[in-house]
């Protein structure tokens, strides 16, 4: 039983210094990573960046990251990533990491996604430069996932995981304005997942979102943004020779 513990949406700043660090302490009595789902700081600063490294310094599961919109917002993002790595997180955009589980491969592929709506109402590259190049980063940043998942199903992983900072899915979405979906994810995450045949995907940015979804596929989605789930990290369970997860929070 593989136990996957997963937050997104902490926005720590210098005046939450400490705030997490006791729960995620206790991480290694009930899981076997810690997947940080982005805006993993409120405006994407060095100075935020090094109070979420001294949050995951030294945790006793491995760190796994994606960087959210928040995390891009002050052109720092490859020096917050910088920071994270320093303090031992493996921060992903677009690519992958192994984890060895008690003799299991657990893949897990990253990226932060980006957003461009759902089937049947999700924006086309035509038009504007602008509106072409917005479907462009969104279909690249899907294509990634999709590589990196496929390059884990290759490699043998016995579970894999795709974690995303936008949603895969409307089902997650629900309690957010409608109007709003469309900068809140993107099917193409889904097709990813479905299309490498994924365990689990976790997604972050839907702040007043639901919990669990699911693909088209099949694949469970879960909303893992703190302001949802509700604690410092939810767990949960992926039993190694099926793909099913069974939930529970942390």
């Amino acid at each position: 039983m593989i136990r996957v513990a997963a937050v997104g949406d902490i926005h720590l700043s210098p005046d939450s210094r400490g705030l997490l660090r006791p729960a995620w302490e206790t991480l290694g009595d009930c899981a076997d990573m810690l997947l940080l789902a982005g805006d993993l700081t409120r405006h994407g600063t060095v100075e935020e960046a090094e109070v979420v490294a001294a949050e995951i310094k030294g945790l006793p599961v491995p760190v796994v990251a994606v960087l959210g919109n928040h995390d891009y917002h002050s052109d720092q993002q490859d020096e917050v990533t910088d920071v994270l790595e320093r303090a031992g997180a493996t921060v992903l955009e677009g690519g992958s990491t192994v984890l060895d589980v008690g003799g299991t491969r657990v893949g897990i592929a990253g990226t932060k996604g980006f957003g461009g709506g759902f089937a049947g109402r999700s924006a086309g590259e035509f038009g504007e430069p602008e509106m072409r190049a917005f479907v462009r980063y969104s279909r690249r940043c899907a294509a990634d996932l999709a590589r990196s998942l496929l390059d884990l199903q290759e490699q043998g992983c016995e579970v894999r995981i795709a974690l995303t900072h936008f949603s895969p899915v409307p089902d997650t979405l629900a309690g957010e304005p409608p109007e709003i979906f469309p900068f809140l994810g993107s099917y193409l995450l889904a097709e990813a997942v479905d299309e490498t045949e994924a365990d689990l995907a976790v997604h972050g940015h839907a702040h007043l979102g639901t919990e669990h979804g699911m693909t088209a596929g099949g694949v469970k989605v879960r909303n893992v943004a703190q302001p949802v789930i509700g604690h410092a990290f939810a767990v949960y369970h992926l039993p190694v020779a099926a793909r099913i997860d069974v939930p529970a929070i942390g």
